[in-house]
């Protein structure tokens, strides 16, 4: 490991800081990696569970301050460090322990045997999100180790099914419904230059989209497949989703996505660019619309989408359709509610004989969060005391995490992955993830340097 350690260092990289708790961190991520906390049979989240207490016990956590609770095939664990002032709401770092599933005859290597090669950690969990995990963990425990006091109370939690149902975040984030706000480590990240590999930016999330699921349904009579009838319910349900694939959601813009635009223009191509600073400037702008629009990375961030991602139809081969289903999947902008993308949805199919039902689980709609002066401040104070002239900004994110549930209770929350990455590097729910092992050390000082700022 050691030797690893020193094998890949990107330009500008901050200095190598505490050669053990970087230790600590990767070889809790890699016997973490080792337990495949997939859900269903055989889930090992709560022998993650256990692994992150001992590591937490072993570094100065009293054992009666943890609780790890089994919840059907998972767990999850809630850790409390006491502060001076009872009378201050606690600061929450969260993370998840599940992964999503990996197939081992798909991968490079084994993604539940975690090793380091060419300055990478490689397994499952290695960017989303065992590694990060660990380096909230090693944090704290150095902080404990060198005498840090918190004033308020610092919890850190991890859900067991984030990846799944979600269900053991909910159950955690009302638990915590009383806290000041979240650091999710789960989330938004620095990014590393494709060329120079020195660091560009960090962006951190202070909101997410909606997840959504709709369920379209067409009926018909059905009958013999040798007299076709003018209303086919598989050719009515393809008209219906074609019209919804080319209806286009108002744009729309908040001070996270703006400030996000404006942060990262300087990094893209002149034409992206350009729309990006247009949109920040105008967000009814067509040009640039049109020109975010068509390209994947950005249409996520301009507005409301919604892509049809399953269809089925039919029941023999001879007989004709008697009903087809389909699911939209909408990740929706924050401040509309479900039932009026679902309305807006019904206007778009224009089929009066069609019906669309609201069937999500496991989310639930919420604001942004603020823009708080302390939180954006100790954000920019702890990546800038590492890389100081890092440039630092918000971002809304278009996926689904635990913040979701802390903010239906009000409380804000943050998400700020202080590990730097490519982006050609990030593979995260795919093959062969990796996390460069020559971020953690910064990530561990930048981790640090936020709860500190954020718990005195």
């Amino acid at each position: 490991m050691a030797l690893a350690l020193g094998a890949v260092e990107p330009a500008g990289a901050a200095p190598a800081g505490d050669r053990h708790a970087v230790e600590a961190s990767l070889a809790l991520a890699e016997k973490a990696i080792a337990l495949r906390s997939v859900a269903g049979q055989g889930n090992q989240t709560p022998q993650v569970a256990q692994l992150f207490r001992d590591a937490l016990v072993a570094g100065g956590f009293s054992a009666s301050d943890i609780t790890i609770t089994p919840y059907r095939d998972t767990a999850y664990l809630i850790a409390r460090w006491p502060g001076s002032d009872p009378s201050l709401k606690p600061l929450v770092i969260s993370g998840h322990m599940d992964v999503v599933e990996a197939k081992a005859e798909d991968w490079t290597h084994d993604p539940f045997t975690a090793k380091i090669e060419k300055g990478f950690l490689l397994g499952r969990g290695a960017t989303d999100m065992k590694l990060d995990d660990a380096i909230a963990i090693e944090a704290l425990v150095g902080l404990k180790r060198a005498g840090y006091r918190p004033r308020r109370d610092i919890v850190i939690e991890f859900s067991g099914d984030e990846e799944t149902t979600m269900a053991t975040g909910a159950i955690i984030a009302e638990k915590l419904a009383g806290a000041e706000l979240v650091l999710n480590v789960d989330g938004a990240n620095g990014v590393i230059d494709e060329k120079t590999g020195k660091p560009d930016y960090f962006a951190w999330e202070g909101g997410e989209k909606t997840y959504a699921d709709y369920r379209l349904v067409v009926t018909n009579p059905g009958g013999h497949s040798s007299e076709p009838r003018p209303l086919n319910a598989i050719a009515e349900m393809a008209e219906d989703i074609l019209r919804i694939q080319h209806y286009r959601f108002r744009p729309e813009i908040n001070e996270l996505s703006r400030g996000y635009f404006l942060g990262a223009a300087q990094w893209e191509a002149a034409p992206i660019a350009a729309a990006m600073r247009a949109f920040a400037a105008e967000p009814t702008n067509e040009a640039a619309i049109e020109t975010l629009s068509a390209d994947p990375s950005f249409v996520g961030r301009i507005g409301t989408t919604c892509v049809v991602t399953e269809i089925n139809g039919g029941h023999a081969l001879n007989a004709l359709p008697q009903r087809v289903t389909a699911n939209v999947n909408c990740r929706i902008f924050p401040g509309h509610p479900r039932a009026e993308i679902l309305d807006e949805l019904k206007q778009a199919a224009a089929d009066p004989a069609m019906t669309i039902t609201d069937v999500t689980e496991g989310s639930v709609e919420t604001p942004a969060s603020p823009m708080r002066a302390d939180v954006v401040g100790a954000i920019e104070h702890a990546v800038h005391g590492v890389y100081p002239r890092v440039a630092v900004f918000p971002s809304l994110g278009s996926g689904a995490s635990d913040s979701m549930w802390f903010r239906s209770h009000g409380v804000p929350s943050y998400a700020v992955s202080p590990l730097f990455i490519r982006n050609s590097d990030s593979f995260m729910h795919g093959l062969n993830e990796r996390t460069p092992v020559a971020s953690v050390a910064p990530a561990l000082e930048i981790m640090a340097a936020m709860v500190t700022e954020l718990s005195h």
